[in-house]
């Protein structure tokens, strides 16, 4: 049998198995689940996509965006135990390829875009303390979100309450990890409806599992809600985040995984690999009810800067196009979305309409230098780049939701996108030529579903759309034949994705969801240079990602929970081409066979967790995650090993008339077993490997007053 039908036979036979034995206390009533990612608040059982929704876990560290990600079928989000990078994250292998920040993938907090107009973003400032749940939507409605979306990943912060509210709240772990955080929250004057606010503030530190990996970092977040007038609100939103050094130990090679998984890559050490980053933020959010309708604008600006010390050797940098070693990176961005949102009838049947236009730009002044002086490593050299980049997007949108029959509705909208580069090139040399020039790329996405509530308990679905990604900056850079300019003749990737589903809930307290998926995709990008600090690349053929997605949660028993997710996932190349592996590389020297695995995504991916409450205040539990082998380049020549995890914990909490507090324990990596948390997917040292920590302890202590 298939792995796929393994997973449509598991979903089925698992729903019988919701039915309560005789005898037992009635089943809890599960609360429906209220999802906004395709822009209108929607049951998302309603909705012919495949949305998952999750909240913090007060067992967590607090840190890391992937905690809040953990059991969303179809996604990997893998912590990299090194904060100089960002968190690893690929849906239905999608974004899987990056070698550094987050890209594929359109990321949001509160609805402003953290995803830059070139489709490279980052979570690094994302303020866990602040956070009421995430929202995660893939599959072909992502589209509408417009370039680079193989799926959205949204955070929305908590709002402040009709009372206030103060918490602290503190997490202390193995090797080193310290999390302080402070939130106040409450309304903004004794008159109701006038408005609330909510601030968060946290602070972390770790001298990290591996040599050379500890980290710092801070973050602010705050939001103010103020009610202007008769359907007339404003939101303000601020955020802060600095992180004044993070090592970066590098990846490791399979033979210094397996000898110490602890160690530092030697340049590591000989170079100081390291990285600052600091970003400030502010938005605004203004909307106001017209009739039937609500027009709403969101405007945000921000700043982020990246200083990053690499580890180029000496004799890379002497080639006379190379950028050095160390970055200096400087971002001003910001932007607006203007939408208008109308609930209205059609042929006597609901009717709801969002219309739009979105405006995003980049400017970023990038500089690089050598990473030494004279003999002496680690330190800002001689300026070996200097250029100023600019990416603007403007982006028109159109959707319907029509209930056009008691038991059946269709969703559908199209998004035109244009998205516009310009480098401007001020550092000219003797074997350096003037890399100045620019080009946009265009697209209209297209999409449609239509949902069936077969059952009142049934809901099934169908969706196709299209997709495409442009693409960044860093790609666009060099020419393959080592000529001066951009890489103009680089083609954006186009998708069309396809999908089948169904949400079902047969039993009370239950819930099931089954996916099958198919996207197939032209012109991806892979690397047809690398040399002299120099990374050139072009498109490759066809790809196809096809799978299936189950997942299935309810209440076994009076104090039991449980909640199972799965993925498999077949992601490969369908036309042969040829690539760039090793550095130097001036010529691509391999043919990358058709039949092979896209680097970077999991075969399989599995996960399960069983919550007891014996009382209100106590709560244990065990998770256990499987994630299937991982290849770590276009050859398929290596794959990071299929691993097996397993964490035990129990949360105590406590609640007086006007005060609170609760208390947690978690045992990481329950059975000690060696694992690679994450792949530096083709890496031209072979250094490929991110090891995952080994058993560790992780507590945490919270007071609230209220």
């Amino acid at each position: 049998m298939r792995p796929h039908r393994h997973a449509v036979a598991l979903a089925l036979l698992a729903l019988p198995a919701a039915a309560q034995p005789p005898g037992q206390p009635a089943p809890v009533q599960l609360a429906p689940v209220t999802v906004s990612a395709t822009r209108v608040a929607t049951p998302a059982d309603e909705v012919p996509a495949t949305i998952s929704r999750r909240e913090p876990d007060a067992a967590e560290l607090g840190v890391n965006l992937s905690e809040l990600l953990d059991g969303v079928p179809g996604l990997l989000a893998r912590d990299r135990q090194n904060y100089a990078q960002d968190t690893q994250i690929s849906l239905r292998g999608f974004g899987a390829r990056s070698a550094f920040g987050i890209r594929g993938l359109r990321l949001y907090l509160d609805g402003i875009p953290a995803s830059q107009p070139d489709g490279q973003g980052q979570i690094s400032h994302f303020p866990l303390a602040a956070a009421d749940h995430v929202e995660v939507l893939r599959g072909p409605f992502s589209t509408l979100y417009g370039n680079s979306s193989g799926g959205v990943i949204q955070l929305f912060s908590r709002d402040g309450g009709a009372s206030p509210e103060f918490r602290l709240d503190s997490a202390y772990g193995s090797d080193g990890r310290q999390r302080w955080s402070a939130s106040l929250s409450g309304p903004l004057s004794p008159e109701a409806g006038a408005g609330d606010f909510s601030f968060a503030l946290s602070r972390f530190e770790t001298d990290g599992y591996r040599a050379h990996s500890a980290a710092s970092r801070e973050n602010l977040y705050g939001k103010l809600r103020f009610t202007l007038g008769e359907g007339r609100h404003l939101s303000l939103l601020l955020s802060h985040f600095d992180s004044p050094e993070a090592l970066d130990p590098l990846g490791l090679t399979r033979a210094q995984a397996q000898a110490d998984p602890r160690q530092a890559a030697p340049a590591a050490l000989l170079f100081d690999s390291r990285k600052s980053t600091a970003q400030d933020q502010l938005g605004a959010v203004l909307s106001q009810r017209l009739g039937a309708g609500e027009l709403q604008l969101l405007a945000y600006a921000g700043q982020r800067a990246i200083t990053q010390y690499l580890a180029v050797p000496m004799a890379a940098q002497a080639a006379p196009g190379s950028a050095g070693g160390v970055v200096d990176l400087a971002s001003d961005y910001g932007g607006a979305d203007l939408r208008y949102s109308r609930q209205t009838h059609w042929l006597a049947r609901p009717l709801s309409l969002v219309a739009g236009l979105s405006y995003d730009r980049l400017q970023q002044q990038r500089r690089g230098y050598e990473n030494f002086v004279g003999s002496d490593l680690g330190l800002r050299g001689a300026l070996r780049r200097d250029e100023d980049n600019r990416a603007d997007s403007f982006d028109q949108y159109l959707q319907a939701d029509w209930h056009f029959a008691p038991r059946a509705s269709l969703l559908a909208g199209v998004r035109h996108s244009r998205v516009a580069f310009d480098s401007e090139d001020h550092y000219l040399a003797a074997g350096n030529g003037d890399d100045s020039g620019g080009t946009a790329y265009g697209a209209t996405t297209p999409v449609a579903g239509l949902r069936w509530a077969a059952r009142p308990w049934a809901q099934l679905y169908a969706a196709y759309g299209t997709g495409f990604e442009t693409p960044t900056f860093a790609e666009l850079a060099y020419r393959p034949d080592g000529q001066p300019g951009p890489n103009l003749g680089l083609r954006a990737a186009k998708s069309r994705n396809a999908e089948l589903g169904a949400k079902l809930s047969p039993r009370a307290g239950w819930r099931s969801e089954l996916a099958l998926f198919e996207t197939r995709s032209r012109d991806e990008l892979v690397v047809l240079t690398n040399s002299g600090g120099r990374s050139s690349y072009g498109n490759a053929g066809r790809t196809r990602r096809r799978g299936a997605e189950w997942q299935l949660g309810g209440q076994l028993a009076a104090d039991w929970q449980l909640q199972v997710a799965g993925t498999w996932l077949e992601a490969r190349v369908q036309d042969e081409y040829r690539a760039c592996t090793g550095s130097p590389c001036t010529t691509p020297n391999t043919t990358i066979a058709a039949g092979n695995r896209l680097p970077g995504v999991a075969d399989q991916q599995w996960q399960a967790r069983l919550d007891w409450t014996p009382t209100p205040a106590w709560l244990g539990f065990v998770e256990a995650r499987y994630l299937g082998s991982v290849p770590v380049d276009d050859r398929n020549s290596e794959s990071a090993p299929a691993a097996a995890l397993f964490d035990l914990g129990a949360r105590y909490r406590r609640r007086g008339e006007h005060w609170g507090w609760s208390a947690s324990l978690r045992v990481e990596n329950l059975l000690d077993r060696a694992s690679i948390g994450s792949v530096i997917v083709n890496d031209g040292n072979r250094r490929y490997y991110e090891p995952a920590p080994s058993r560790g302890l992780l507590a945490g202590l919270a007071l609230d007053w209220y």
